[in-house]
């Protein structure tokens, strides 16, 4: 079916400027629902959830809370609004988050009736995020291309980054504000662009770029956004594929006047082969469609055994993306230019002929070439190639604030953090997960004898692998 074109508004205010809605208290957002089980018992005061946390390095299977949880005996309810009202911290009865209640069939769906939980760190928000996305959208979200390697990799390549801690620094806290492309960022972190944010909640992008906002951190808005770049609040970037009609990318340049960088993804000529996408035969429910295009009709097409997602890129994204192309749009804005999908030294030297601001070390996420490279793992190299030149962000693995310190000690200005942020916006717990994600890392910081960010540029680091 096809997708009538979301106009552009006629005048966009600088995005520095942009008004941030209010938003919920932090106390009513912190109650996110557990995995799909149901409380046999009277669930664990709150302090006792925190008992048990999984390990950093356990984080593509965060556990339960350890609370007494058994399989529910009865089938779950079809729809979230069959579920018990929760109870806030104070006792008073709120009903479940609003997103649940989405009823498409690739949405997300109710389990049981259950107690709700905070994540005692940012990686146990998957495991959360599962007990109330349908399996469809959970592996959309979370499945890699191929046989998954790379997407391994990525996490078992942080796991092995040693860092040797100073001591007696005298520091009682420790700061992380820092600049990146020249944003200013109460911490080296930008939120990834990440598609169909809608498909988790019903404020998708605007939820977790308010959140974004809240937290002092750069959002990036992606092309393939549920909701139209000009309505997404905060400091933004703007993510842009390269699209087959040349004129289709000069209307989205220019509809990003108001944002403060511009972020080229260079590493889709064409979707990686994503096999859970593929066994599922996913398809956008007609609700969700890439707002900032004219029609996203064969990504609603399912067709078992396909990923109508893979048609759409097929037939919008060109293939045929070049470093010449690059240049003219260099020639053509002003923005600060970023070059996302670097893996190559001699591309990241590339991007500097080019006259980019930055590149960000990224496979993907380990969506795209299966067998790639881990980011960790490439981020020296590239650091090495380009100096003091451009800034060096990384993005694909980032669950935990040491992660995010481990990347910075071995040369990268900031990370860019996606899945675990969109795991917790499925949740209705971003601001909860970005409070998460900056004491996590100061508390890094601190054990690793680091004020501010130069003394963690200064750590020693090895690789174990």
């Amino acid at each position: 079916m096809g997708i009538e074109p979301v106009a552009p508004e006629a005048e966009r205010a600088p995005r520095a400027d942009a008004p941030v809605a209010p938003r919920t208290p932090a106390s009513e957002l912190d109650a996110a629902p557990a995995p799909a089980f149901a409380l046999d018992v009277a669930p664990a005061p709150a302090s006792a959830l925190d008992a048990a946390p999984a390990p950093a390095s356990a984080l593509d299977a965060a556990p339960a809370p350890a609370s007494a949880l058994a399989p529910a005996s009865d089938p779950p309810p079809t729809s979230v609004s069959d579920r018990a009202p929760t109870s806030a911290p104070d006792g008073v009865p709120r009903p479940f988050p609003a997103q649940l209640q989405v009823g498409s069939p690739v949405g997300p769906t109710a389990a049981a009736v259950m107690e709700p939980v905070r994540a005692a760190c940012l990686a146990e928000y998957e495991a959360l995020a599962t007990g109330v996305l349908s399996g469809a959208v959970s592996d959309f979200i979370s499945g890699g291309s191929g046989a998954e390697l790379t997407l391994r990799a990525n996490r078992s390549a942080l796991d092995r980054v040693r860092i040797t801690p100073r001591v007696m620094a005298g520091a009682e806290r420790a700061d992380p504000a820092s600049r990146l492309v020249g944003t200013a960022a109460a911490m080296p972190v930008a939120v990834a662009p990440m598609a169909y944010q809608r498909l988790v909640h019903p404020e998708g992008e605007l939820e977790l770029a308010r959140a974004a906002a809240a937290a002092g951190v750069p959002y990036v808005v992606s092309t393939l956004s549920s909701y139209p770049l000009e309505k997404i609040p905060g400091e933004c970037w703007f993510q842009l594929y390269w699209l087959r009609d040349r004129r289709q990318v000069e209307a989205l340049v220019d509809r990003a006047a108001g944002c403060s960088a511009l972020v080229v993804t260079v590493d889709v000529p064409v979707m990686g082969r994503r096999l859970r996408d593929v066994r599922n035969g996913f398809a956008l429910p007609d609700d969700v469609v890439a707002a900032n295009l004219e029609t996203t009709r064969e990504a609603h097409a399912a067709v078992p055994g396909l990923s109508a997602v893979a048609a759409h890129t097929a037939s919008a994204f060109s293939p045929t993306v070049s470093w010449e192309d690059l240049e003219w749009l260099k020639n053509r804005t002003e923005f600060p230019l970023v070059v996302k999908g670097i893996l190559d030294p001699r591309d990241a030297k590339r991007a500097v002929d080019v006259g980019a601001s930055a590149v960000v070390v990224s496979n993907h996420g380990g969506r795209q070439l299966d067998g790639a490279i881990a980011s960790i793992d490439a981020l020296p190299g590239v650091v090495d190639a380009v100096g003091n030149e451009i800034d060096v962000l990384m993005d694909s693995g980032i669950r935990s604030g040491t992660d995010v310190l481990k990347a910075l000690a071995v040369g990268a200005s900031g990370v860019l953090v996606g899945r675990p942020l969109l795991w917790a916006l499925a949740v209705d717990a971003c601001d909860e997960a970005l409070g998460l994600l900056r004491t996590e890392l100061t508390d890094a910081m601190l054990l690793a004898g680091c004020a501010d960010l130069a003394a963690v540029k200064e750590l020693s680091w090895r690789n174990d692998g």
